[in-house]
């Protein structure tokens, strides 16, 4: 088996690492790029944590500001890994989604203890801030980053679709996944998709992609990748 992967490259290749060993191929194709939006460092006074929604956040952040010490609730599993790499002290990984990591928040922290900081790209995904407010927090959001969206596929990843030298696509994302669909038919592509299997993180990211005809779409049991990478090797079921 040989696989699409769509992440950006920071994230493309260990995830290739952990699909090569599982004893699966891959091609890497990035449709975002990550960049900086410029900026001073965040003002932590009066922060008693951050909140994490992608290792991109979190590699940003690190960039900004030599702090350390806070703690740090990620959204997933990867993120979390990502800051403890950058040495962060105190991570706790919600091992789900955004509202997994609402939940997990108002659970490890309290309201009264000062603001929670979210560390956030130009474009969000779900209602953190609001969900942490209706529980009394002070919460605070800070872009450090934005992800741009490729304007077309290459020439290696059209070839590898269009010969079937790949047998699916992760996607783990609801703007990348739109973005595939759109390039895709952009390179006159999108027939070769009846050939593939659409792995895909939530039902959210799956919807995005619900334009294009697959072989199969197989949905994770759960928003993090060590459960796509289940449903992976678990075969397409459908959907």
């Amino acid at each position: 088996m040989r696989l699409l992967i769509t992440r950006p490259a920071e994230d493309a290749e260990p995830l290739a690492a952990a699909l090569a060993s599982r004893g699966i191929g891959s091609l890497i194709e990035p449709l975002m790029t990550v960049a900086d939006v410029a900026g001073p460092a965040p003002e932590l006074a009066g922060v008693q944590a951050l909140l994490v929604t992608s290792a991109n956040g979190v590699r940003a952040f690190a960039r900004r500001s030599r702090a350390r010490a806070l703690p740090v609730l990620a959204v997933g599993d990867a993120s979390a890994a990502a800051a403890r790499r950058l040495g962060f002290t105190s991570v706790r990984s919600a091992a789900g989604d955004v509202a997994a990591l609402a939940k997990l928040a108002a659970a490890e922290l309290d309201p009264n203890k000062g603001a929670v900081l979210h560390v956030a790209g130009s474009r969000v995904a779900g209602d953190l801030s609001g969900d942490l407010k209706r529980a009394g927090f002070d919460c605070r959001r800070c872009v450090l980053y934005e992800a741009r969206p490729a304007e077309k596929l290459g020439a290696a990843a059209v070839a590898a679709l269009e010969t079937g030298a790949v047998d699916g696509v992760l996607l783990f994302s609801p703007r990348t996944a739109a973005t595939f669909a759109a390039l895709v038919a952009k390179a006159g592509a999108a027939g070769a998709c009846r050939r593939l299997n659409a792995y895909c993180l939530s039902r959210a990211v799956a919807d995005q992609v619900a334009g294009l005809a697959w072989r199969h779409v197989v949905v994770a049991a759960a928003p993090n990748q060590d459960a796509l990478l289940a449903a992976v090797a678990g075969g397409a079921t459908g959907s």
